[in-house]
């Protein structure tokens, strides 16, 4: 059946029990189905080495941006996204790899050419993909890179779709988003809010259950919240618990050759990161 709104409207405690779990066990098998920022550095060599030998490796991996970083390099360097290409094989020939795009992607440089994924167009990717009982979307616009607006493809194709779910079939909503909504570093913090404010509603509304982002190179992971209250002069915050909103998971710290990011905003609002890997934190 197609989910309706009063099927998206009405939450049970059971369901909500499960996924949690199922979060919490997502959270703490860090080499199940997702990367992020990966790169090629001697970093990039431990993670991806280490997902792969895992016996408790998932059915695909999903990449939320910033692949190669050969835009890091003259000319988008061909011979890096080459080089990136030999390395990621070992398990992209095997394995289906569901990404989205970062700000390293932000040109589609070569990669248009040369990245397959489950949806076959190369250019304006807008598609939506299964695992399972899993479906993915995968959000395209790196925030203030590219128009996410009313009236965009982007946009259009979201209000279209998300209708459209069947969670009887799909029980998991997932996005793949590459900038994070929400986001306790200084590095880029608050960069995704105005596409929080017009995303949001329609998370909550259609009861997605994970948003993975990358971009900030640290990981944290939210509780089910929505429609935060930025004070933009001072920083604080005040979150709203929400049983229907999506868990947040950050995942940038693939490897990348921009290192990782470890200085966090002040006060750290613990409130709604309950896992972090900062230094600081006693996570």
């Amino acid at each position: 059946m197609t989910l309706s709104r009063s099927r998206m409207t009405k939450v049970s405690t059971d369901q909500r029990e499960r996924l949690a779990m199922s979060v919490e066990r997502l959270d703490q098998s860090s080499d199940k189905i997702r990367e992020r920022d990966l790169g090629q550095t001697f970093d990039s060599n431990i993670t991806l080495p280490h997902y792969e030998k895992s016996p408790k490796k998932g059915q695909a991996v999903l990449f939320v941006g910033d692949l190669s970083y050969a835009d890091n390099h003259p000319n988008h360097d061909n011979n890096r996204w080459d080089s990136w290409g030999r390395f990621s094989e070992r398990s992209t020939a095997y394995q289906p790899w569901i990404w989205t795009t970062g700000n390293h992607e932000l040109d589609f440089a070569p990669e248009i050419v040369k990245l397959l994924a489950p949806s076959m167009e190369k250019i304006n990717r807008l598609s939506h993909s299964h695992i399972g009982t899993v479906l993915l979307t995968e959000l395209q616009a790196a925030q203030n890179y590219s128009a996410y607006g009313k009236y965009t493809p982007q946009y259009s194709w979201l209000e279209e779709e998300f209708p459209k779910v069947n969670r009887t079939e799909t029980p998991w909503l997932i996005v793949l988003n590459h900038s994070p909504w929400y986001n306790s570093y200084d590095y880029h913090y608050m960069k995704g809010e105005t596409m929080r404010v017009m995303y949001e509603p329609w998370f909550v509304k259609n009861i997605v259950d994970v948003v993975f982002s990358g971009h900030v190179h640290a990981y944290e992971r939210s509780e089910r919240i929505s429609n935060i209250a930025y004070t933009v002069v001072n920083g604080i915050c005040s979150p709203v618990k929400d049983q229907s909103a999506p868990v947040y998971i950050t995942i940038g710290d693939g490897g990348n050759i921009e290192g990782l990011t470890t200085k966090m905003t002040e006060p750290q609002p613990k409130f709604w990161h309950p896992v972090n890997d900062s230094p600081s934190s006693d996570s």
